[in-house]
């Protein structure tokens, strides 16, 4: 900016409040929108195959290795009560969906809400995703779609914030949104960067990486 327009935001002073505001702003990355956590998702389509099989290896893929036993446990109790009755049945499974998939966001750091249903709305990318690894994707189209919204999520809050820059310095109020733009758009930048390099996962770091969501 020129000396002419010099805004009244020193960077330093736009940084501290990028970073106390980051998380509040809309638009930002943050913990990815999973599916594990919905009844026709991954991992109780896994968890049912294990109680059908009477194997609770499969599960365990899905959890931190301390939080085996409690998974352990609860597995042998769901085989024990959903013998009794189609009604038992129901309720013992769906008991113990809800501990394995709230251990499983626990362990990624995510918060857990409860179950969702089937046919839960999703966003498109998570879906394309799964149909990749399904073989009914190729790879390259999942990966031009998700580029492309990349593309156009930072053209877009380039162009907002670039455009209130230039009239950052006529007032307060303009300065104030210009500073809500640059965090949006900088962290933006920030948080697709980290995740591409590996370093940001359902927005924890030190995630579950056994299997993505």
């Amino acid at each position: 900016m020129s000396s002419k327009h010099s805004s009244p935001w020193s960077k330093k002073a736009i940084l501290a409040i990028a970073s106390l505001s980051a998380l509040a702003l809309a638009g930002l990355p943050g913990p990815a929108r999973a599916h594990c956590d919905t009844l026709d998702g991954p991992v109780v389509a896994t968890a049912r195959t294990a109680l059908e099989k009477r194997d609770v290896n499969p599960v365990l893929s899905w959890v931190k290795k301390g939080d085996e036993a409690e998974v352990t446990a609860a597995f042998q109790r769901t085989l024990a009560v959903r013998a009794r009755s189609s009604e038992a049945r129901e309720l013992a499974d769906t008991w113990f969906f809800e501990t394995l998939v709230r251990l499983h966001r626990a362990g990624e750091g995510a918060p857990y809400t409860g179950l969702k249903p089937a046919g839960a709305d999703l966003p498109h990318a998570v879906v394309a995703a799964d149909k990749a690894l399904e073989g009914k994707l190729p790879v390259d189209a999942l990966a031009k779609h998700v580029s492309s919204q990349v593309e156009q999520g930072i053209r877009e809050r380039f162009a907002r914030t670039a455009e209130r820059r230039k009239v950052a310095s006529t007032s307060v109020e303009a300065g104030r949104a210009y500073v809500e733009s640059y965090v949006e758009y900088v962290h933006y930048v920030e948080g697709i960067a980290g995740m591409a390099e590996g370093k940001a996962a359902h927005g924890a770091e030190g995630a579950h990486t056994a299997h993505a969501d």
